[in-house]
């Protein structure tokens, strides 16, 4: 049947940023699928909520509560896969953002920490995994990107940088580790986590974000989370290098910040 190519029966997935919106909605989803799941971020009971969720799916969570801008802390996540589970199969690398900020504000530490956050966290990541998912024939590594990745507005000069440059490095490392080990990336749209929560409890923002959005709406979580079981599971097995664009559409940016010329 088509739908046992989405299954991951006792494969083993690191999900960063696991505790809230697409993060916790992929490790939720990748359960349902039959993986189990490590999942972190700085938030005990964000994690101990998804864990919950997890379980009742059939499968096990593992958590870990750390600060993922500690490179250290994001690479022990591939030694934990190895010692809870003897595996490591999926990567999904979650967790980063930025505030958008004006050009003038927008100080040269300020881009390195961005950088930091959303591209280097990867990639620390990804070179401690990679290693163990060649120890079993091979890996998945998907990347969540921006749609502010290839489109452009006014501050969001470090936000979409950053996207964009994760955007790249996606390609780039699926080159490098063709064929055994895929790598691709989620480009979404707004979508209704917590980092929006300030904007969509503001019916005028709200009403804003999805009048720009073709589609008319803000995506859910678990819309994302789908793309994230698609590119993970052997129904994406012919993909790598690849950029699925999850937006609703978008080709503006669906938050203006109506700032001035200089």
């Amino acid at each position: 049947m088509i739908t046992d190519l989405f299954r991951l029966d006792d494969q083993v997935a690191v999900i960063t940023g696991g505790g809230r919106g697409i993060g916790a909605a992929s490790a939720v989803a990748l359960a349902e699928c039959g993986a189990n799941v490590i999942i972190a971020s700085r938030t005990a009971s964000d994690l101990d909520a998804v864990a919950a969720r997890v379980a009742a799916a059939g499968r096990r969570a593992v958590t870990v509560v750390g600060d993922l801008t500690d490179l250290d802390v994001v690479r022990s996540l591939a030694a934990t896969a190895q010692r809870e589970f003897g595996r490591l199969d999926v990567v999904v690398n979650n967790v980063g953002g930025t505030i958008p900020l004006p050009f003038l504000d927008t100080t040269p530490e300020y881009l390195e920490e961005a950088f930091h956050f959303n591209v280097t966290t990867a990639h620390a990541l990804n070179l401690a995994a990679v290693p163990l998912m060649l120890d079993h024939g091979g890996g998945v590594i998907v990347n969540l990107t921006s749609v502010m990745g290839r489109i452009a507005g006014r501050g969001y000069a470090a936000y979409g940088a950053t996207k964009a440059a994760l955007a790249h490095y996606t390609r780039l490392a699926a080159k490098d580790l063709a064929p055994r080990i895929r790598v691709n990336a989620i480009a979404a749209g707004s979508t209704a986590t917590s980092a929006l929560d300030i904007v969509t409890s503001t019916p005028e923002l709200k009403a804003m974000m999805e009048e720009l959005t073709p589609l008319h709406r803000i995506a859910a979580p678990e819309e994302i989370a789908a793309g994230v079981v698609y590119l993970a599971s052997p129904a994406g097995a012919f993909l790598t290098g690849k950029i699925l664009e999850i937006d609703g559409g978008t080709d503006v940016p669906s938050l203006d910040f109506n700032l001035p010329d200089l």
